[in-house]
């Protein structure tokens, strides 16, 4: 698998959003929280993802972009856990949500843990 995230893997449609807001279903592991909504869509891969950070909680777009590009950064080294689990193809959106940034390394194990709950939560139904 390769580390990368590409054009093909980022979710951009604003159909698919507001589907995923609608009738998506939430998981949280603080300062994060996953949706996700099984859908077919017709990317070469099996995940769309996005991330989003409040502009609540963050005034300042600079902090804004940093949380968000480490975010991504979290999700492309650890996607092959996801993709090695998955046998549909899903939408998901990671929200940030806490009020302060925190390091890489508590963001990396809250994300892994996150994609650990979401395995589980679609291998039992």
């Amino acid at each position: 698998m390769q580390y990368s995230y590409n054009k093909q893997e980022k979710l951009k449609s604003r159909k698919f959003i507001k589907e995923l807001f609608e009738n998506g279903q939430t998981l949280s592991v603080y300062p994060l929280r996953l949706v996700y909504l099984k859908k077919e869509h017709d990317g070469l891969y099996a995940l769309k993802m996005s991330v989003s950070v409040s502009k609540r909680n963050f005034k300042l777009a600079v902090s804004r972009n940093r949380i968000k590009r480490v975010m991504r950064e979290v999700y492309r080294l650890n996607k092959h856990y996801l993709y090695n689990n998955l046998e549909h193809k899903y939408v998901f959106m990671f929200i940030y949500l806490g009020r302060k940034e925190v390091e890489y390394q508590l963001l990396d194990s809250k994300m892994k843990a996150l994609s650990k709950l979401f395995i589980n939560k679609i291998k039992n139904n």
